[in-house]
């Protein structure tokens, strides 16, 4: 049997997860609001989608793994500007969200009635752990709260965008959304982060250097 992972220092865990939110979620929002209160919805959709494009490629290219974030932010993308721009309607653009919001909460909450929380599959993009540590109780009640607690946040993300939506204008709800919505999701990341170093440092796992990449 090889070595377990060596688990990298705090500081390094707290690095990569900015970094993964900052590729995958803060870039091609502002690309998007600012493309589209300069230009159109065409050119800022086009332009997040060509950004979401290039850091994957980059990643392909340099030889990193890849990002679950960034995959799943591609992903809906892609989904969200073909069927936008093959209708016409950017309506359509807007509120996808809100059903894909609703989709991936169902995930995240129905991972909990399968036992095989979604949280424990996507720890290992922002912090390695071998399979003796993944098993601990602790640390699988960890994945099970945190899994609740994103799959209700995802839930708010969805009700917040719909309300915006019928309310505000097409630009004023872009500016409005994308700085509500990232609020959401960095103060979610950072409690996710705070949550799983008090667990990490009860369970002893954080604190050796791993020299892993941050990427």
């Amino acid at each position: 049997m090889g070595e377990p992972p060596a688990m990298p220092e705090v500081r390094d865990i707290v690095v990569r997860v900015a970094a993964r939110i900052a590729i995958a979620v803060v870039a091609p929002s502002v690309l998007f609001a600012t493309t589209l209160v300069v230009l159109n919805l065409a050119a800022a959709m086009l332009t997040a989608l060509a950004w979401l494009v290039g850091a994957m490629s980059w990643r392909h290219v340099t030889g990193r793994g890849l990002s679950g974030l960034l995959v799943l932010t591609l992903t809906i993308s892609m989904v969200k500007t073909s069927i936008t721009l093959a209708t016409g309607n950017s309506f359509i653009y807007f509120v996808q969200p809100v059903v894909v919001d609703v989709a991936v909460a169902a995930v995240f909450l129905g991972s909990l009635a399968w036992g095989r929380p979604l949280v424990a599959r996507l720890a290992p993009d922002f912090c390695p752990l071998d399979v003796e540590v993944a098993a601990r109780p602790e640390v699988q009640r960890l994945f099970r709260s945190l899994t609740l607690m994103w799959g209700l946040v995802i839930l708010v993300k969805g009700a917040v965008t719909l309300w915006l939506l019928t309310t505000l204008s097409t630009v004023d709800f872009v500016l409005v959304k994308s700085s509500a919505i990232l609020t959401l999701t960095v103060t979610a990341a950072a409690a996710t982060v705070l949550w799983s170093l008090v667990v990490g440092r009860r369970e002893g796992v954080f604190g050796c250097r791993g020299g892993h990449s941050l990427s």
